[in-house]
């Protein structure tokens, strides 16, 4: 008699505690549960990857425009060399190259 109590305890245990709920209609609900939670965490990871590639992109925005400002300042630098050097000694003379890149300059 006790086995027959324990094992309805069991079965009871592991039914649904809703009363009048189709126990597939209550698995159902437990899935879709479960899958909202799954799409409340790809959300969240999602949303986390997009601050992180807005940060790297503010970031190379940054790195770009000091490079811009770099090249702009070397370019200035080249004018005021080549006025310099002058005209006529400018063809013969000048020859200046960007140890960067190794290409050379002409006025």
């Amino acid at each position: 008699m006790q086995h027959v109590e324990e094992k309805a305890a069991m079965k009871e245990h592991l039914e649904p505690k809703t009363k009048g709920v189709p126990y597939a209609e209550y698995k159902v609900h437990q899935l879709l549960f479960a899958a909202s939670q799954g799409i409340s965490r790809v959300r969240e990871m999602a949303r986390l990857e997009l601050e992180l590639a807005e940060k790297e992109f503010a970031r190379a925005r940054m790195i770009w425009e000091r490079a811009r400002e770099e090249v702009e300042r070397v370019e200035r630098m080249k004018e005021i060399a080549a006025r310099r050097l002058g005209s006529a000694a400018s063809a013969a003379a000048l020859e200046i190259t960007c140890h960067a890149c190794m290409q050379r300059f002409h006025p």
